[in-house]
C-alpha cells in the first residue's frame, strides 16, 4: 500500500505570500518596511549628534543628547526585533558574502574610513570633537555629553568620557541584538549578558562615580598587561594618595594578574576574560559580529599573529620593567633607552594606534578581533597559560596549564566549514574537527560560535 505524504498547505494566499516575502527578505538582505522605519530612527539619532557636533553648539545639550540617544536606542532595538521576530531560533548569517557591508564592499570601506578617522580625532585631535581648552566650555560632540557627565561625576565631559559612553551604548544595543540572534544558545546569551554588565557597571559607571568622589579613575576589570599604564608613576602616585581605597586598588591590580588570572585560566581557559569580561572582546562580539567571517584563516596569517602578539607582550614587559626600575632605583635607561621614552612609544604605537585606531577601525576589512588576535598583550599572556604544559615534580606526565579545550567528534563532521568561516580568531576549526583533535590553540577565546553554528553538534566547549 503506497504511503501518502500529508502536507498542510494554508488556503489563505496572503499567508503564503507573506511567508515567501519574509524568506526572500532574509535571503537577499532586503529591508522590510518596518525595518526601514527603524533604521530611519537610528539615522535621525546620528544626524542630531552630527549637527550638534559640526555646528559646535553649546546650548540645549540635554535636549539634543537625550533625543539622539532615544532615537538611536529605540531604532536599534526595533530593527533587531524586526530582523529576527519571524525566524526560528538558530544562527542567521544569510547573505553575509553578498552584502556590501559584510563582504568588504563600498559600505564597508566607508565605515572603516569613518571609524579610523574618528579614532584619530579622539586620540590626537579632540579639539575637533569640541574638547575645550583650559577655562573654556566644551562644544560640539563632547559638549553634547556634558549633561550625562555632570549627572555621573559632576564634571564636564572629556573625549574619554564620550568614548566610554558611546562604547558602552554600542555594546548594550548590539549585545541585545546578539542575544536575540543567538537566543537558542544559553551559553551565548549568558556570556553576552556578562559582557554588557562588566562594560556598563564596572568599566563605565563605577569609575565615573569614583571620580565624583575625588577618587582615582580605576577600571577593576582592566588587568595588566592590557592596562599597560598600571605601573606608571602618575598612576601609582594617584592610588597611594587615595588612602585605603588606593592601596586596595594597587593590591587588586597586582593580585589580578599574578593570582586571579592564572587560576581562572587554569579552570576556564582564556574565555573567562576574553569572552565574558573584556570590553575589547565585548565590542568585537557584539558590534563586530557581522564581520567575524572576514578573519584570515591562512597559515601565513597564523605565523604573523604569533610573532606580532608575543612581540607586543615582550614590549609590554620590557617597558614595565624599565618604568619600575626607574621608580625604585632612579636608573632611567636600563635598556639603553629612557624609560619615559619607551613608555611613550608603547602608549602611542600599541595603546592608541594599534588597540584603538586599527583594532576597531579595521573591523569591516579584517574582521572583528584584529586587536585581540594580533596585538593584545593580555590575550598573549592568557594564551600562554591556556596552551602550554608544565612538568610538575610530583607528577610523571606534563600537566596542561588549562583544563579548557574544545573537543571534537570527527566522525560526525560533514565538512560544511561553518566553524572555520565564523571563527573570528582565524582558526581553521574544520581541520581539527575532521581529524577529531581537541582544539587547544593559544588564540582560541572560547566564544563558542564554532559550536553554535555547527549543524551536527561536532564541537563542545569543555573543562576536562
Amino acid at each position: 500500500m503506497p504511503v501518502k505524504a500529508i502536507i498542510n498547505i494554508p488556503n489563505n494566499k496572503n499567508m503564503q505570500h507573506k511567508s515567501i516575502s519574509i524568506a526572500a527578505h532574509h535571503l537577499t538582505n532586503e529591508l522590510t518596511f518596518l525595518q526601514k522605519l527603524a533604521m530611519s530612527l537610528v539615522s535621525l539619532g546620528l544626524l542630531l549628534m552630527m549637527v550638534y557636533w559640526f555646528q559646535f553648539k553649546t546650548d540645549n545639550a540635554s535636549t539634543w543628547l537625550w533625543s539622539s540617544l532615544s532615537l538611536l536606542s529605540i531604532g536599534s532595538l526595533w530593527y533587531s526585533y524586526e530582523l529576527y521576530k519571524n525566524t526560528h531560533p538558530g544562527i542567521k548569517n544569510n547573505g553575509v558574502w553578498h552584502a556590501a557591508l559584510t563582504n568588504r564592499g563600498a559600505i564597508a570601506w566607508v565605515l572603516a574610513v569613518f571609524l579610523t578617522g574618528f579614532y584619530v580625532l579622539l586620540y590626537w585631535y579632540p579639539q575637533y570633537l569640541g574638547q575645550a581648552g583650559e577655562g573654556e566650555a566644551n562644544k560640539g560632540l563632547i559638549g553634547l555629553f556634558d549633561p550625562l557627565s555632570m549627572f555621573l561625576k559632576g564634571k564636564p565631559a572629556s573625549q574619554w568620557f564620550v568614548y566610554g559612553a558611546l562604547y558602552t551604548l554600542t555594546i548594550m544595543l548590539m549585545g541585545i541584538k546578539f542575544i536575540y540572534k543567538y537566543r537558542h544558545n544559553k551559553y551565548q546569551v549568558y556570556r553576552t549578558i556578562s559582557i554588557i554588565f562588566f562594560q556598563t557597571a564596572i568599566a563605565f559607571i563605577l569609575p565615573e562615580i569614583m571620580q565624583s568622589l575625588n577618587k582615582p579613575y580605576f577600571d577593576f576589570k582592566n588587568i595588566w598587561p592590557l592596562n599597560y599604564y598600571f605601573f606608571f608613576d602618575w598612576n601609582i602616585d594617584g592610588m597611594l594618595a587615595a588612602g585605603t581605597l588606593g592601596y586596595f586598588m594597587l593590591f587588586w591590580g597586582i593580585i589580578s594578574f599574578l593570582v586571579f588570572t592564572p587560576v581562572l585560566t587554569y579552570f576556564f581557559g582564556k574565555r573567562w576574560y576574553c569572552s565574558w569580561v573584556c570590553g575589547c572582546g565585548g565590542l568585537a562580539e557584539t558590534a563586530g559580529d557581522p564581520f567575524r567571517q572576514l578573519s584570515d584563516k591562512s597559515l601565513k596569517a597564523w605565523k604573523i599573529e604569533r610573532w606580532v602578539i608575543h612581540s607586543v607582550l615582550a614590549f609590554a614587559v620590557i617597558m614595565t620593567v624599565a618604568v619600575l626600575v626607574a621608580r625604585f632605583t632612579g636608573i632611567r635607561n636600563i635598556f639603553l633607552i629612557d624609560s619615559g621614552t619607551l613608555s611613550g612609544w608603547y602608549g602611542f604605537i600599541i595603546g592608541a594606534a594599534f588597540s584603538g585606531v586599527v583594532g576597531v577601525g579595521f573591523y569591516p576589512i579584517m574582521g572583528s578581533r584584529v586587536w585581540c588576535r594580533f596585538g593584545c598583550p593580555m590575550a598573549a599572556y592568557l594564551g600562554i597559560l591556556q596552551r602550554f604544559t608544565i612538568k610538575l615534580p610530583w607528577k610523571k606526565e606534563a600537566t596542561r596549564m588549562s583544563k579548557f579545550r574544545i573537543t571534537t567528534n570527527g566522525g560526525q563532521c560533514i565538512s560544511c566549514g561553518n566553524c572555520s568561516t565564523y571563527c573570528e580568531m582565524g582558526i581553521d576549526v574544520k581541520a581539527y574537527a575532521q581529524k577529531g583533535d581537541d582544539i587547544v590553540r593559544a588564540s582560541c577565546v572560547g566564544c563558542g560560535i564554532c559550536s553554535a553554528v555547527c549543524p551536527r553538534g561536532v564541537l563542545r566547549l569543555e573543562n576536562l
